[in-house]
Formats: structure tokens, sequence, C-alpha cells
């Protein structure tokens, strides 16, 4: 096995050494001063993140957790839902509704296609609420979540949105965009380890919950808002994830957000660019909307799987295999998060490599990371 790991897939992403040392700490108590600092700190930063006035829930458990609270917290059983989905994470809101005993409706697009806002909306009337994702990390789709909440309002549908892996990476303003219900994790764009989870929801979202009739306990939105209010949590948090969260967060703020986010294109971009100059096909769409993880698609005859073993255990490169449908047929690379020039440079030459040893031979040797250098070179400026 490889002596070095380089992480570079759509999540879990690499943690900054700021943030592994802030989580080497000495341990605080969850009810000392300390932490009642830390933790008030760590809670207006995630409203800044998730650009909202609404208070962020923080959660101990993975974003499908935050996922699962939005189910739990706002249904009751018989209501009409609806879930829009072209991808692997769209279609897990379908099965955790019926883990709850929910038969959704759904919307369905193939994967790799952005969802249609008009087409969403269509299908809305009556239900009371619409469950969508914001970056669609098996297909490298981000939908317009704008949109989506713009045709969505006349039907007056709640919009629920998983930002497990855009928030902190792409543009999401939840209250300007009119978003009633966002939920996300600590473990991608926010560049702390698994095992934190936040929801966040609007006066309307509130509103509908008081009624919701399905059991939850850890997960109970009013529990947890009742504890927060105290500064507190309602019961023992990852500590040592909120102190390397509020690094994090820290990290992004005075990077900027929007250079955050211009970060991630231009890092899209040379692996796009790159992938394209190894003569492979892309499986994400060709555009900065695709700017938090690359989907490529194999040459015949490869299997994906194959590929993803091999850059792991002989070059110690981990990047993401497909999901479902795609299982064996992409190779997917994350460019959000703790991630830079270097790391999309490594994958694509890694990826060259492996490709080589399995039969296909790219147009010209060591094209894939020429392009990407290539690109970065034409925005000097970059912060990247």
């Amino acid at each position: 096995m490889p002596e070095r790991t380089y992480l570079i897939t759509p999540g879990p992403t690499p943690v900054p050494p700021e943030v592994a040392a802030a989580m080497a700490r000495p341990l605080i108590h969850h009810r000392s001063p300390d932490f009642k600092v830390l933790l008030e700190q760590t809670l207006a930063q995630l409203r800044r993140a998730f650009a909202t006035e609404q208070e962020v829930l923080l959660f101990a458990g993975s974003g499908t957790s935050a996922m699962e609270s939005a189910v739990a917290n706002l249904l009751s059983p018989g209501d009409d839902v609806l879930v829009a989905s072209a991808g692997n994470f769209g279609d897990r809101w379908t099965k955790i509704a019926r883990a709850y005993g929910i038969e959704p409706r759904i919307h369905a697009q193939p994967w790799g296609e952005a969802l249609d806002p008009a087409a969403v909306a269509a299908q809305a009337q009556g239900a009371v609420a619409v469950y969508i994702t914001h970056s669609e990390t098996s297909t490298g789709v981000v939908h317009d979540v704008r949109a989506i909440a713009e045709a969505l309002r006349p039907a007056g549908a709640l919009l629920v949105v998983d930002a497990v892996s855009s928030l902190g990476g792409v543009e999401l303003a939840m209250d300007e965009w009119g978003v009633d219900v966002v939920v996300s994790g600590s473990q991608k764009a926010l560049m702390t380890p698994p095992g934190l989870a936040f929801a966040a929801a609007s006066e309307r979202a509130w509103t509908i919950s008081e009624r919701a009739a399905l059991p939850r306990f850890t997960l109970d939105w009013r529990v947890t808002r009742d504890s927060q209010a105290k500064v507190q949590t309602p019961f023992t948090p990852p500590i040592t994830l909120v102190a390397g969260l509020n690094t994090a967060l820290t990290m992004i703020e005075t990077e900027g957000a929007e250079n955050v986010w211009a970060r991630n294109r231009l890092l899209g971009r040379a692996t796009r660019e790159g992938a394209k100059a190894l003569g492979l096909e892309l499986f994400s769409p060709d555009d900065d909307s695709s700017s938090m993880v690359t989907a490529v698609q194999m040459p015949d005859g490869i299997d994906g799987q194959e590929a993803y073993g091999l850059l792991r255990d002989r070059f110690g490169v981990v990047l993401a295999g497909g999901h479902g449908p795609l299982r064996g047929k992409v190779i997917r690379i994350g460019h959000m998060g703790y991630m830079n020039r270097f790391d999309i440079i490594t994958a694509l030459s890694a990826l060259e490599l492996v490709l080589g040893d399995l039969g296909y031979q790219a147009p010209t040797a060591g094209a894939g990371a020429a392009r990407a250098v290539e690109v970065f070179a034409q925005l000097e400026t970059s912060r990247v």
C-alpha cells in the first residue's frame, strides 16, 4: 500500500492542517463556558454560510442524518410529497421517505441531466413538499435551485434542498432564493471530517413542522432549536468536530465565499480540459456549473471500478467510482474544499498511468496534466 493517500474525491475531502490542529487541542466539556463560546461562534458562522437569518440546527451524524431530519420533522402519514431526482443522491430522498412510510411521487430525469424547473413545478401541485439535491455528486450536475424555487412559488409546496456537497462550494442563498429547508454536512466543501449535520428551516417550514406526525428523537428540530436557544446542544456533540468546523468556516470567510466559488470553478475547468486532452469523454456537463465534481467516462472495455482500485492501491490516489447504473462506467474527480492545482494534476497523471496499464493509450503522453497546467496559467492571478 502507498505510504501517502491523496484524497481527491467528492467527499470526504482533505482536511486543512489548521482544522486538524484545532481538533487536536485538549478536549473541553460540552457544558463548559469554553464550549458555549465555541458553539455560539460556529452557529453564527453557519447562518452566514447558509445565507439565512434562521437558526441553523446542528446534529451529530452524516449529511444523510440532516436529510432524514427534513423528512421526519416535516411530514405526516399520507402526505403528498414530490421527489425530483436525476441521480443517486436525489434518489436517496425517496429511500428516506419510504423508510418513514411515505410513498412519494417521483419526477425522474435521466442521470446527467439538470432538473427542469418548469417540469418539477408542473408536478408539484398539491404536494406538501418537494425534495431535491443541489449538487448531485453522482453525476457532477449542480441543479439550478434558484430557478426551481422560483418556479415552485405558485404551487405553494415547501422546497427542501440537499446541500450536503454544495454548501460552501457554490452559491446558495437560502433566504434570498426562497428555499424553505436546506440541509448539509461537514465533510465536503466545508473541509471538516464527517460527523456533523446541519438543517435550517424557513418560518413557513417551521409552521408545517409543528403539525408533523412522524416519529423522531435525536433529530427532533424543536428539541435542538430549544437547546440552541440556550447556546447548548440537547445531546453530547462531537466536540472536536465543532472546533474543526469553526476553523474551517473561518478559513472560508477569510478567503471570501466568492473567491472559493471561483477557485472551484477553475479547478473544475482544468479537470474537464485535462480529461478531454486524454481523449476521454465527460459524463458531467462541460461547463462551469459543474464546479464540484467531474464525472469522466471510461474508455470501452475498461472497468471504472478496477481503475479506481488500481489508483488507490498503486498510487494512493483516491478518486471515486460510479453509483448505480454508472458503476464501472465513470471515474469521478472531486474539486471542492481543501484542494488545489497539485491535486488536479495528480489525479489526471495517475489516471493516465492506470488507464495505460489497462490498455488505453492517451493521444499524447502527459496531455492531461499539461492541459490542466495551461488552464491554470491562463489565470495567473488565481488564488488556487
